[in-house]
């Protein structure tokens, strides 16, 4: 069967996933060169972030669908980030009535992400959301890892764990039936090995053609034991002076892994003598979303399952603080301002461009007892970049209109990335027992794809690898 894929975002950077898998059905007793039916299947659906917005042009037509929806029969979502959902309210709006398929856990994950978006961004009309919600719970298909589901004629779909954040896969589409059937994989956000609370992915047996992430194509992350002694250092530095350590995380996926890990490492507080010490969530989204991944505990890894049965509760502990109301949260930022007490405040956006974090950084980033711990990816353009890059030198942020000078330090912890490192995306090839003729690098800056792109030429000369 023909089949063509066009990218429709995630590739000038990291953000708006969305890529369409077009294909030609076969009638009976007509050749391929012949068909002229024309249908789609839509891979994610996400928002374009920071600088990656402004190639697109205006912002509302970054948010917008610029292309014709007539022809996809099914979205799939291969995990509920808003980079690769966040559109999915515009593509409802565009006229785009066909099955949402997920997994499971995202199926239940997808409405919350949704509701939130379109509260911070759209409208606070609650009869628009309703209406909004409503189609879209309408339209969500649960899938089980590792099941085929049938999309259209000689057309079938399975969801395989990404590991990434709870309820990520990677999609298989397998086009037409027999020895000649093509096997498209995409793989959404691909996990680290070792990410607290998930399984690590495994690779397909099979793909003929590979459209694979490259965010951290030119790098490698530490390993997991180095990047929790950092945390613990981190923590002790600013405790000893009664500061504040500032953790930018998006409320799915990454919260959860950190509160994780500082559950393990508030196991040794007793060495440190540290009675008053709090960790604040303030992030409404990221505790309706602690209280789901509790719900989901099947889909937690063998570690995190040995914790449990050692009556420990890692999303749920007795230094966790978790801030609801807008009012609450005002009072939070003033109080850990005033207070020289010892409290990790994890909020989002992990990129710093939104969200309570920024008044957190706002009252702060100027205060030398403050560290900012960086834990995931920051996009060009986006004011988490910027602290990242001109922090360390003693530059300065405009947060909300407001020039706002950082003397606080500025760490990144990079081994605590949801994603796949280097090495990672190159083993996910390297291990299909059938490699693939050709390999898409998308969702990633050019010079991670470039990276990429040569060491998986070396390692797959039959291959053909490029970047759209």
């Amino acid at each position: 069967m023909r089949y063509e894929i066009s990218h429709h975002g995630a590739i000038n950077g990291v953000t708006g996933s969305c890529h369409e898998l077009t294909y030609y059905p076969n009638k009976q007793g007509q050749s391929a060169c012949n068909s002229q039916i024309k249908r789609s299947v839509l891979i994610d659906c996400g928002l374009l972030q920071g600088s990656e917005q402004s190639t697109t042009g205006a912002h509302a037509d970054a948010l917008g669908i610029d292309f014709s929806v007539q022809s996809i029969q099914a979205l799939l979502v291969t995990h509920v980030h808003v980079d690769h959902v966040g559109r999915i309210p515009y593509l409802l709006a565009a006229g785009f009535k066909g099955p949402i398929i997920c997994s499971k856990p995202s199926a239940i994950l997808l409405p919350l992400v949704i509701e939130d978006a379109l509260k911070v961004g759209v409208t606070r009309n609650a009869s628009i959301i309703k209406a909004v919600l409503e189609r879209l719970l309408s339209q969500i298909v649960p899938l089980a890892y590792k099941q085929w589901q049938t999309v259209d004629h000689q057309i079938q779909v399975r969801l395989q764990r990404a590991g990434h954040i709870l309820g990520s896969a990677y999609v298989e589409v397998q086009l037409g039936v027999g020895k000649t059937a093509s096997r498209v994989t995409f793989s959404g956000d691909l996990g680290a090995p070792n990410t607290p609370l998930l399984p690590a992915p495994k690779s397909p047996y099979r793909s003929d053609c590979l459209v694979l992430e490259s965010t951290y194509g030119d790098r490698n992350h530490g390993d997991r034991t180095h990047r929790v002694e950092q945390l613990a250092e981190a923590l002790q530095r600013c405790f000893a002076d009664g500061g504040t350590v500032l953790i930018p995380a998006f409320s799915i996926g990454r919260t959860q892994e950190i509160l994780y890990e500082l559950e393990a490492v508030l196991q040794k507080r007793r060495q440190w003598r540290l009675p008053n010490l709090r960790v604040i969530v303030d992030s409404p989204l990221a505790a309706g979303f602690n209280d789901v991944y509790r719900q989901l505990e099947a889909y937690w890894d063998q570690e995190a399952h040995q914790r449990l049965r050692q009556g420990r509760h890692p999303l749920s502990f007795a230094e966790l603080i978790t801030v609801d109301s807008h009012e609450a949260h005002r009072q939070m930022v003033q109080q850990v301002a005033k207070e020289q007490v010892p409290a990790v405040v994890v909020a989002a956006s992990g990129m710093c461009a939104g969200g309570r974090m920024v008044n957190y950084l706002k009252q702060l980033l100027g205060d030398k007892r403050t560290d900012v711990l960086f834990v995931g990816y920051q996009a060009a353009g986006t004011p988490g970049r910027e602290i990242l890059e001109y922090g360390p030198k003693g530059g300065y942020v405009y947060l909300d209109g407001q020039r706002i000078n950082i003397k606080a330090k500025i760490r990144e912890l990079p081994g605590y990335s949801a994603h796949a490192g280097q090495r990672d995306l190159i083993n996910f090839v390297k291990r299909m027992h059938i490699k693939p003729k050709e390999i898409r690098l998308v969702h990633g800056e050019s010079g991670a794809k470039l990276i990429l792109q040569e060491l998986l030429e070396d390692a797959l000369p039959q291959c053909k690898v490029w970047v759209p």
